[in-house]
């Protein structure tokens, strides 16, 4: 045990979970890379779960944040703020949503309560409208609305949690019948539990359940619940902090796949915009936002340093198409892949879409979940040189992939030799 593990236990929570059986300290990164304490050198497939969404040190990040620093580091939403202002008018107009309103939170957690905050004042209800097998964060809130055992300690909650069934196409009751008839199929059971109960505030719902194990519906599910939440007055909540900013490929948010019935009523967003500085918020309409009849601010939320970063970020994006790129090199990724595996009987699936990818696992010869399988490639992937994730839900085990978006056609090869390395290996 290395002395920083040691200390690590001495003073973090036993529930502070850790990658390896020997854990790593990751000193530095460039672009696609990442150097541990002892000077290994990793290919990153992982990203900080989602967060470094371009490349590590990338130059106008760090230049952004560099200038801003020398300036001022924060002010708290009291006063005006320069880069918070420009930040929320970039990402308003990009979330598709009419008369928006942005508020800036300090993370993906904190996103999702404000919108539940939102959701249940507006619409007076305290009942809310979620779907199996997901994660909305940390927080008391989020953890009930979270339909995701692994993720979730406790049963208490401010909130009447409905779990909706839709958000796993390959498992459950659904999973026998074509994409059209598993979307009609989840409309009918949207429809019945809607009958047996008071009139909820919102669904929300993730395009692409990332601790889930990168799950999805078929494209057009939220699309035809919408029909269903409008007739009552339900709002939708889109929790982009995974799918956000085109990591997808085909779309710059996970909700366009959904979009034939128009944006959702609130968005919310996190991860990826701030390369790694801690920044997440909610977009809704101003009706919406406009809601609460109490004073709120936000010490945190949208300082100049963390929006000067996610402005640099984005711009950078959005210039270097890097939803284009994670649609070219993440649609190869995934093809080579499935090519890799398919003749491995202890993967049942590779799924996703852009540089979101799921690999399930399981026992060979059954369809039951194989977590011992997900940790040891998990391990052998890292001696070969990749850093990946691991999730799943309920009888799931599945490994998670998503490289920052800038990652490179002969990366994603070398990526995917390691990877069929280290399932070879387990599998």
């Amino acid at each position: 045990m290395s002395d920083l593990y040691a200390r690590h236990r001495a003073v973090a929570p036993d529930w502070l979970a850790l990658y390896y059986e020997d854990p790593i300290e990751l000193t530095h990164g460039e672009g696609r890379h990442v150097w541990d304490a002892n000077g290994k050198r990793y290919l990153d497939f992982f990203g900080g779960i989602l967060t470094t969404m371009t490349a590590h040190a990338l130059p106008e990040v760090t230049k952004a944040v560099s200038e801003q620093a020398g300036r001022i580091l924060h002010s708290s939403t009291l006063y005006l703020n320069r880069p918070m202002v420009e930040l929320a008018e970039r990402i308003a107009q990009l979330s598709g949503i009419p008369n928006p309103r942005v508020f800036f939170t300090t993370s993906g957690t904190e996103a999702n309560d404000t919108a539940l905050l939102l959701a249940t004042a507006h619409r007076r209800s305290n009942a809310v409208l979620a779907m199996r097998n997901s994660y909305h964060g940390r927080s008391f809130s989020a953890i009930g609305v979270t339909g995701n055992r692994g993720w979730s300690p406790t049963s208490l909650s401010p909130l009447q949690t409905l779990y909706v069934h839709g958000g796993v196409r390959t498992r459950g009751p659904f999973a026998h019948l074509d994409d059209e008839e598993f979307i009609a199929a989840c409309v009918e059971d949207l429809k019945d539990l809607l009958g047996h109960t008071r009139p909820p505030a919102a669904l929300i719902a993730e395009p692409v359940q990332g601790v889930g194990g990168f799950t999805s519906p078929p494209d057009g599910l939220y699309a035809a619940f919408r029909e269903v939440l409008q007739e009552h007055g339900i709002l939708w909540i889109s929790d982009e902090v995974q799918t956000g900013w085109g990591r997808t490929g085909d779309h710059f948010w996970g909700w366009q796949a959904h979009g034939r019935n128009g944006p959702p009523d609130i968005l919310t967003f996190a991860k990826g915009l701030g390369n790694g500085m801690s920044i997440g918020g909610v977009v809704a309409r101003a009706e919406i936002m406009n809601c609460l009849d109490a004073n709120s601010i936000s010490t945190f939320g949208g300082t100049q340093i963390t929006t000067a970063a996610a402005l640099a970020n984005l711009t950078h994006l959005l210039e270097h198409d890097l939803q284009g790129n994670a649609r070219r090199v993440g649609g190869m990724l995934i093809e080579r892949l499935r090519a890799a595996t398919a003749d491995l009987p202890g993967v049942r699936e590779v799924r996703g879409r852009g540089l979101m990818i799921g690999i399930e696992l399981v026992r060979p010869g059954t369809d039951e979940a194989d977590p011992r399988a997900a940790s040891a490639v998990l391990e052998a992937a890292r001696e070969g040189g990749l850093l990946i994730g691991k999730g799943g839900g309920h009888h799931t085990s599945a490994l998670r992939i998503a490289p920052p978006l800038s990652l490179t056609v002969a990366e994603a090869e070398e990526g995917a030799a390691i990877l069929e390395r280290a399932l070879r290996s387990a599998c």
